[in-house]
């Protein structure tokens, strides 16, 4: 007999507003037993993460209400009904016997202590040991999650690591107790897939070694496939369907279980539509038999095309990272070490690699935002190497940037409207207001928004919303040549097919030439002309898209694909 850890019974979540109460979650009803992970998938908005802030109550407030439901914890054969216990009790459950690891560890680690004192304070909280015992449990714990030189990685603070690293000391933190059910948030979201193997790998093997329960949110399918045992599916607050994970992936019994199953650009070749949810979520579609798609078949790249609208040779940049005496730099830390690469008109260069390779750094440098150690750019053939910022004004407008983060490139104190038409004013490309609206309520319309969202503001809007407003300031000046860093790279795979679908049909309505810098190959593949694998600041291989993701020739490129999750038709 399963022994159970958790028991939701009708759960039901309110948030309310000055525009009324909404509703988050709806009578959910699900069981978790031990040693077991279940994985809890939807797209954003669909109460993955309120569901797991309930468990331990860290929603509570004026604006949240629980109108009916339990949350039946079981803990050495005892039942506690956690949405009635008092604050007291609850604080000994949290982080002792329910734990959980936050989606973004950045933001949940604090910045002004050190990661050895943020893991020794959880430990404090519950256990009764010296100093001396406190700081030994704690680089046990960072040995145990794999840190390298746990006892120095404790005396560094947050900003010093990196984001494997930063979640590494998350998970620590999570494990200091023992905890009998661990809760994690969507922890491998925007890592790379080699570091998120890592993570996945870690997780399922801490939670082999304690018989821990697992809850594992994420909006990525591949990922479920890797590690969990049971999943359920949410939409809008409701649980659709849930089972073993062979059982839905292989007879998805939901249109929108087909729909996240069949989005996933992996599966599609360049140039083909991505389906999206509302294809599947429509009555007729919905009746159509869905099956996994067999491997699409490799096709040759045309080696014909227009001339170059880029040149890139012997590309440096490098930082000092130690000085002499007399301030002279006497060793670097070579971001791009010597890379050369053209990019012809009309064609969409992927440049892919782990964290730290130098793909970043090479599309700031091309647009003049980092400075150049040495070697040359040429754009359109004129060499901007070392420009001015008066001598690149002219070619601002011609080569454009869509950020990582749209949140954090738009100005949270001004409308969408004006964020986007504020180019088109600098430029001098409008000569009145009037024209100035047309012209971003045309470039809503393009992506997708329309004009009723003109005087909305950042924060009102979805992140793959927030992605389309990038895009169209990004396309407000006509660009000929567009870097897209990461762009999709922490969305839904719902809305990162919506987005794809997106670009590649303003590429076709407005000719742009791109870079498209992501750590996801199977993105890359299907958006790209060709691909450049960049590892440690230089170029490892590059080739045909289709080439170099189905007959690589280098290791480093063999790994990368190797560690994208997958979802096997015999699993």
């Amino acid at each position: 007999m399963p022994s159970p850890v958790l028991s939701i019974r009708n759960l039901c979540v309110d948030f309310t507003s000055s525009s009324g109460n909404q509703r988050a979650i709806d009578s959910l009803n699900l069981d978790l037993n031990k040693s077991e992970i279940l994985a809890i998938v939807g797209e954003s908005g669909s109460g993955k993460s309120v569901t797991a802030l309930s468990i331990l109550r860290l929603l509570s407030g004026s604006g949240v209400s629980y109108p009916s439901g339990q949350l039946l914890f079981y803990d050495e054969n005892k039942e506690t009904d956690l949405l009635r216990l008092p604050e007291e009790e609850l604080q000994q459950i949290r982080g002792q016997k329910i734990a959980m690891i936050f989606q973004e560890p950045m933001t949940a680690l604090n910045p002004v202590f050190t990661c050895g004192d943020q893991v020794a304070e959880a430990i404090r909280q519950h256990y009764d040991l010296d100093e001396k015992a406190v700081r030994e449990k704690v680089v046990a714990l960072f040995k145990q999650v794999q840190l390298p030189h746990p006892e120095k990685i404790g005396l560094r603070y947050p900003h010093q690591l990196s984001g494997g690293q930063k979640q590494r000391v998350m998970i620590a933190m999570a494990m200091s107790c023992n905890p009998s059910l661990l809760i994690c948030d969507e922890p491998t979201t925007a890592l790379d897939v080699t570091v998120q193997k890592n993570i996945l790998r870690l997780i399922k093997e801490l939670q082999l070694a304690h018989q821990m329960a697992v809850i594992f949110i994420t909006h990525d399918l591949g990922v479920v496939a890797e590690i969990a045992d049971r999943v359920a599916v949410l939409y809008r607050g409701k649980l659709l369907e849930e089972g073993k994970v062979q059982q839905i992936f292989q007879q998805p019994a939901h249109p929108y279980t087909k729909a996240l199953l069949a989005c996933r650009p992996l599966l599609h070749p360049k140039g083909k539509r991505l389906p999206v949810v509302s294809d599947f979520m429509d009555e007729h579609l919905a009746e159509k038999k869905w099956a996994p798609p067999e491997q699409p078949v490799s096709k040759p790249v045309s080696s014909t095309m227009n001339q170059p609208l880029l040149e890139v040779k012997d590309l440096c940049v490098w930082y000092p990272v130690r000085k002499n005496f007399l301030g002279k730099p006497v060793e670097f830390m070579k971001a791009v070490d010597r890379v050369s690469f053209t990019v012809q008109e009309g064609e969409t260069l992927g440049l892919v690699g782990e964290s730290g390779c130098g793909k970043t750094t090479i599309g700031r440098a091309i647009l003049g935002l980092n400075p150049v150690t040495s070697g040359t750019i040429h754009y359109k053939g004129h060499d901007l190497t070392h420009a001015t910022t008066r001598q690149r004004m002219p070619f601002r407008r011609d080569m454009q940037l869509i950020f990582q983060d749209p949140y954090s490139s738009l100005n949270p104190r001004i409308t969408i409207g004006e964020a986007i038409g504020e180019p088109l004013l600098v430029h001098g490309l409008v000569k009145n207001q009037q024209e100035k609206k047309d012209c971003v309520i045309d470039l809503l319309e393009k992506v997708q928004l329309g004009a009723a969202h003109y005087h909305r503001y950042p924060h009102e809007f979805s992140g793959g919303q927030r992605q389309r407003i990038v895009i169209a300031r990004a396309l407000a000046l006509k660009p000929s040549f567009i870097v897209c860093d990461e762009s999709v790279s922490a969305l839904d795979v719902s809305v990162q097919a919506q987005v794809l679908n997106l670009l590649n049909d303003l590429k076709q309505a407005f000719s742009f030439t791109a870079i498209f810098i992501s750590h996801d190959l199977s993105v890359v593949k299907y958006i790209s002309d060709r691909i450049m694998v960049m590892k440690a600041g230089k170029i490892e291989e590059s080739g045909p898209a289709e080439t170099v993701y189905y007959q690589p020739k280098k290791e480093y490129t063999r790994q990368l694909i190797a560690a994208i999750p997958g979802i096997s038709t015999s699993t």
